[in-house]
């Protein structure tokens, strides 16, 4: 797909691949010695969508797959608003060891609203997935992620740029120089 109003490819398609098989591989690998029920892989709509069906086709374990949807801004714009979890996941997650499967991490209050809630649900353990880890975070939410990016403006492969541009094979780096 050409670029977007000069906008460049940041991460390849091919690049996508290699981080979900790695983070797939990491996943299957941390749970080969775990006899409890199958766990519960949980994308985060609508951002998460593509990630999350690459994943559970890579990961070659038996999985319960579902989606949720969290508003970060539920009544517009306002910072000061806590997100609240819309559309919550239909599997029971009592006992059951879940993954928060993720686009990108920035703020992580939509990753803490969604562990307080799984965990107030009775979930064993919980882990975040994200495609994307900004290498400025070093905060410890993401357990996997696929890909490490700057503090760019991306989009494509389910990230959003004002709801659009989701269905882009490619991230791309959003051009910001006012072009």
């Amino acid at each position: 797909m050409a670029d977007y109003l000069g906008d460049e490819i940041l991460i390849a398609e091919y690049q996508i691949s290699r981080g979900i098989d790695r983070v797939a591989r990491q996943i299957a690998s941390s749970r080969k010695n775990i006899v409890i029920d199958p766990p519960v892989i949980l994308g985060v709509l609508n951002g998460a969508f593509m990630f999350t069906s690459e994943l559970v086709r890579k990961l070659h374990i038996e999985c319960y797959v579902d989606f949720c949807r969290v508003s970060s801004y539920p009544n517009g714009p306002d910072l000061k608003k806590q997100p609240q979890i819309t559309c919550p996941p239909k599997i029971d997650v009592t006992g059951r060891d879940v993954y928060i499967v993720e686009d990108i991490v920035d703020t992580g209050e939509t990753v803490e609203c969604l562990k307080e809630f799984l965990a107030e649900s009775g979930a064993a353990r919980i882990y975040v997935v994200s495609l994307i880890k900004r290498e400025s975070d070093t905060r410890s939410l993401i357990d996997f992620f696929g890909v490490a990016i700057g503090d760019e403006w991306v989009y494509g492969h389910g990230l959003d740029d004002n709801e659009l541009r989701r269905n882009y094979r490619n991230i791309y780096k959003k051009n910001t120089d006012g072009r």
